[in-house]
């Protein structure tokens, strides 16, 4: 496992409940563009690789597709086992999956390219277990990225933490554009034909507490960082927080926190 693989699966290990109860809303967005670019409906072979609490495979079951789902936490695999009692649901983790050959119709990852070493390596596993012609989909976080996803950064840096130089890098031979261009000519790479991707954006509403919770909780790469910071540098930090947070605070007092994410579809080759 490469060092950023290693270090995602120690940064959200344990963290399923408090992730269910923050982040994992603002990551839910894509799914409606996620399943329509595989077909998922009726009788469809989906597997959902990196599933979280299990948004993903319930919508896919709420369209009466035959759902299995993987993720690399046993805390997620619970609660994701707990929202799709029907699915099979177990412990898997890129870029190697307990599936034969040509297992699905469809294979969906939602944001969970931004979680492993080996990209290239992980797209090609995920098209050696879909069916020739069967559809592949994945989203992740574009860079540069939206305003709201960048306040948590901020506040950070305000409070004179650096978060950048804490977080693993990809090995540079592994790296890619987070762009458009760069995800279709990875999907290629890895051996998914008439790759393509679009860019969708769109405004997370949520309050300034549920958001800041998610950090404080040690929530993902960033909350982490919040949450092994002595107490009186998290102070620091959630008085830049609150500061910063009233850039996107509506009427109502709610935060709507504008978001860029990668939508790239492909189709296994035989």
């Amino acid at each position: 496992m490469s060092e950023l693989g290693e270090s995602a699966r120690s940064v959200w290990s344990g963290q399923a409940v408090a992730y269910a109860e923050s982040f994992a809303a603002v990551c839910a967005y894509p799914i409606g563009d996620l399943l329509d670019a595989v077909g998922a409906g009726p009788g469809v072979r989906l597997l959902d690789v990196g599933t979280g609490s299990g948004n993903v495979a319930a919508d896919a079951f709420a369209r009466s597709a035959r759902v299995s789902a993987v993720d690399a936490d046993p805390g997620m695999v619970e609660l994701a086992a707990k929202a799709v009692p029907s699915a099979e649901v177990g412990v898997a983790e890129l870029p190697v999956l307990p599936f034969a050959d040509d297992a699905f119709d469809a294979v969906t990852a939602n944001f969970v390219l931004d979680h492993v070493g080996r990209p290239r390596r992980s797209l090609a596993e995920l098209g050696r277990v879909t069916r020739p012609g069967g559809r592949i989909a994945v989203t992740m976080w574009a860079v540069p990225g939206g305003a709201g996803r960048a306040l948590l950064g901020r506040a950070i840096e305000a409070a004179g933490v650096q978060h950048k130089i804490h977080r693993p890098v990809m090995a540079s031979e592994a790296d890619f554009p987070r762009t458009e261009q760069g995800l279709v000519d990875l999907l290629r790479a890895a051996g998914i034909s008439k790759p393509s991707c679009r860019t969708i954006a769109w405004d997370h509403q949520t309050s300034a507490q549920g958001w800041w919770h998610g950090a404080e909780s040690g929530v993902g790469f960033i909350g982490h960082l919040v949450a092994t910071q002595p107490p009186e540098t998290r102070a620091e930090i959630k008085r830049h927080f609150d500061l910063l947070s009233a850039e996107f605070t509506g009427p109502d007092g709610r935060l709507a926190l504008p978001h860029r994410a990668l939508l790239a579809s492909g189709t296994a080759e035989a």
